[in-house]
């Protein structure tokens, strides 16, 4: 009988404002450092996706998010290597606080972008997400290429 497959569970929030989204750049992280990516983070034992979004929002950029200000937009069924992930990518247009760097330690840098002038060095997965947000498309599949 095969074995059936154990896959990390992600969130990534775009936080889009006048056809900007807010990216981050990756910091001594030890994967991707230097490369553009949204707010993201795994889903913690014991919670939905969309609360697991909340806290990330919270943690990373110091805002806050009711649940009914979130909209799920795109599942992701991602390869990396030898493991496979499934990525839940979430939209804002509304929050609040002012949002600003709650860790330092994983990113030097948050800084708006026009959606469709993504930075040379956004994540080619997180690059190819937002190209699919674009096209409205919810469901997609990257690295089985």
């Amino acid at each position: 009988m095969k074995e059936r497959i154990k896959m990390y569970v992600a969130v990534h929030l775009f936080i889009i404002k006048e056809n900007k989204i807010l990216l981050l750049r990756r910091y001594n992280t030890g994967y991707e450092d230097g490369n553009y990516s949204v707010p993201a983070g795994h889903v913690d034992g014991n919670e939905t996706f969309i609360e697991a979004a909340i806290r990330e929002a919270k943690e990373e950029t110091g805002i806050i998010i009711k649940k009914e200000e979130i909209l799920p937009i795109q599942v992701m069924h991602r390869k990396k290597s030898f493991e496979e992930r499934i990525d839940y990518f979430l939209e804002t247009l509304t929050w609040k606080e002012e949002i600003r760097n709650m860790e330092p330690h994983k990113c030097d840098k948050l800084e708006w972008f026009e959606i469709d002038k993504l930075p040379e060095n956004t994540i080619p997965y997180i690059k190819y997400a937002i190209e699919n947000y674009k096209k409205k498309s919810p469901f997609t599949t990257f690295g089985w290429e």
